[in-house]
Formats: C-alpha cells, sequence, structure tokens
C-alpha cells in the first residue's frame, strides 16, 4: 500500500530518504519549437523523435541541501512510502522572497520538486502527490501553481496538462549560460487553484493500482 506522508524541513532523515528516490528521465522525443513567422504566426510544439539519452533531474535538486540556501519556513514536504521504502516526493513554496519564480507574489505557489520512482512509475504515486501539494496551496489561499518543467521531459508535460495546468510561458533561451542543458526550452505550466477542484483529503492512502 502506498502512504503519503507529510514533513518538516527540520526533519533530515526525511530529506535524506527524499534524496534517495531517483530521478532519471529516458528521453527518446522532444518539443521542437515551430516559430511561423518567427514567432508572429504563433509557435507549435512538435514531438520530434531524438536519440535516446538519459537525464538526471535529480543532481539539480537535492533536499538535503535547501537549507543552506533558502528560508524552508514556508515551504511543504511529502514523502510517499510503499512499505516503509520512499517511492516518491514533493516540495512546495510560497512567500519566499528569495526564490525568483515566485516575482514577488502572494497568491502563487511554486512546485519545486515531484518525483516517482521507476519501479512505481504509472500506479498513481504522482497523482497522489499532486493531489497534497494542491490541499497544501488552497490551505494558504494561493491561486496558482507555477510549475517549470522542459522540453525534453514529455511525461512531465503531459502529466501537469492531465492536472489541468496551461502552459504560460516558454521560454528558449532560460538556460542559455548552462552548457548541460543550452539546447533546452523551458516550459512553465500554470494552475489555477480557484476552480473548486475535487481533493482528496489529508491522509489519504492508495493501492499500488491506482493509475495516474
Amino acid at each position: 500500500m502506498i502512504t503519503i506522508q507529510a514533513f518538516e524541513h527540520t526533519q533530515q532523515t526525511h530529506l535524506e530518504r527524499y534524496d534517495q528516490i531517483p530521478m532519471v528521465v529516458d528521453v527518446r522525443s522532444e518539443y521542437k519549437l515551430e516559430k511561423i513567422q518567427a514567432g508572429l504566426g504563433g509557435i507549435r510544439l512538435v514531438e520530434t523523435p531524438v536519440e535516446p539519452y538519459l537525464k538526471d533531474l535529480g543532481q539539480y535538486s537535492r533536499m538535503t541541501e535547501l537549507a543552506q540556501q533558502f528560508d524552508l519556513s514556508q515551504w511543504g514536504f511529502w514523502l510517499a512510502s510503499d512499505a516503509h521504502t520512499p517511492v516518491g516526493g514533493a516540495a512546495v513554496l510560497c512567500k519566499s522572497p528569495q526564490i525568483q519564480m515566485l516575482a514577488g507574489r502572494e497568491d502563487l505557489g511554486v512546485l519545486w520538486d515531484i518525483r516517482v520512482a521507476d519501479s512505481h512509475q504509472g500506479q498513481g504515486v504522482g497523482q497522489l502527490l499532486f493531489e497534497q501539494v494542491k490541499i497544501w496551496c488552497q490551505a494558504r489561499g494561493l491561486k496558482q501553481l507555477k510549475i517549470e518543467c522542459q522540453n525534453n521531459n514529455l511525461a512531465a508535460c503531459r502529466f501537469y496538462h492531465k492536472q489541468g495546468a496551461v502552459l504560460g510561458e516558454i521560454n528558449s533561451y532560460a538556460y542559455y549560460l548552462d552548457p548541460d542543458c543550452a539546447h533546452e526550452t523551458q516550459l512553465i505550466w500554470y494552475l489555477d487553484l480557484t476552480n473548486g477542484l475535487e481533493i482528496a483529503p489529508q491522509g489519504h492512502s492508495a493501492g499500488p493500482g491506482l493509475r495516474d
């Protein structure tokens, strides 16, 4: 049985368990930007096969290092476990001036991280975690949830789209100064939290047969 547990940023052991969950994307296709009339005629995202490669997103998001960089008092954390083995996690934040993605907004949340171990993909773990994120945001009166991903993470894009998020920003040059991912396009999704979403109560658990 999958259980979801919220925990505080001061619980170092939980942060360490979170970091044990791999977050590797098996890239086999990407969304290529087709800019019609240099963008004035619109922009299309075209799924295009590429030579397969693996991208380790975990190297960019280590929970145990966050406290060294940010004030975590306005962050929420969750672990998904299967028989005490961590198989998923999520982190969200709001009202943290240090975080540029908030753009100074008091009514905006940012999904900092969400991950599910390969062994539990497609079993509803990501859905359960995302539901807890929405509960957390709505309890704090937030109106939108902002989510960043890239054009080479199609599974994430499809997941956020399924949750009702809308693609709000496309930035071809967001990672220009990072040689490892300068070729990637940043995709920013926004989820409206004011539409009376049907959300499962706190403490919800589900068997592994639940599908995203």
